[in-house]
């Protein structure tokens, strides 16, 4: 089952578009965890386990575990998610961008090493940068396209033939590189009106929309906006402010009430 499959089947399942972002602070582990890689994997599995139900997806952050030289921990933690909860989309977080043999390197790095279903790539290297992963049978990408970050729009807004440059981006993907292979596009939910445009570019191609939560994105407005003719079409990231709910003892039952808070807050939106 290819990228665009699991991700229909995972929406309908769950009637939820939530994805939970692994990212963990060593520093914002709850403390009686204790504060070694061990205390890491705990947390991490248990925010998983915690929120598996309510969820569409799980997007580990590779950086927050190479900054821990935690990788066997990424590792056993991708292993637990496909092992326990098969049904949920894995997507790595690596923003992959590099000339095709080291592409090639990291593809099997993000699907054979982690099990990834999707890893996030970045497109400015072009077509032959992102054909290595998608040679990797059912499974898939998520293109940069227009970030949630706010230096987004250096680069990514220049005009280029009296539109965005992420349009382009939006379009190339939508139309030629999703021939190659399973594509979506990353794009942020604190600029929706770039998200309505870029979704009526592409039609029902799913998007992965970070944004909400603690980078202070509007829920509302991001499912007005982002989602497909279906009602679904995107796997919109919550990370920080459902795995720091609390920094106390009731730290779990604070995860996890956030994260069924948040996907039906999506639910909500997508009903108006």
């Amino acid at each position: 089952m290819g990228l665009h499959d699991r991700l229909r089947a995972a929406w309908h399942r769950t009637d939820s578009m939530l994805c939970v972002g692994l990212d963990p602070d060593a520093a914002r582990v709850p403390p009686h965890l204790g504060n070694d890689l061990a205390a890491v994997e705990t947390f991490c599995r248990e925010i998983v386990d915690a929120t598996a139900d309510v969820v569409c997806a799980f997007k580990p952050q590779i950086a927050y575990f190479h900054a821990l030289g935690a990788e066997a921990v990424l590792e056993r933690i991708c292993a637990h998610i496909r092992d326990r909860h098969p049904d949920a989309v894995l997507i790595l977080d690596a923003k992959r961008g590099d000339i095709g043999p080291t592409a090639a390197q990291y593809a099997v790095e993000a699907f054979d090493r982690y099990g990834a279903d999707a890893v996030t790539v970045n497109p400015y290297l072009g077509t032959d940068s992102v054909e290595p992963f998608l040679a990797h049978r059912d499974r898939g990408v998520f293109v940069l396209c227009r970030t949630s970050n706010p230096g987004s729009g250096d680069f990514q807004s220049l005009d280029v033939g009296g539109e965005p440059l992420y349009l382009h981006v939006a379009r190339r993907v939508a139309r030629e590189w999703n021939e190659l292979g399973d594509c979506g596009l990353v794009v942020g939910a604190t600029y929706p009106g770039e998200l309505g445009l870029v979704r009526a570019a592409v039609g029902d191609l799913p998007l992965l929309v970070p944004g909400i939560g603690a980078q202070g994105g509007d829920v509302a407005a991001t499912v007005a906006a982002g989602a497909d003719s279906q009602g679904h079409g995107m796997v919109i990231n919550s990370s920080r402010a459902i795995l720091y709910a609390s920094g106390g003892a009731d730290w779990l039952d604070a995860a996890r009430a956030a994260a069924v808070a948040t996907r039906d807050e999506i639910r909500a939106a997508g009903r108006r």
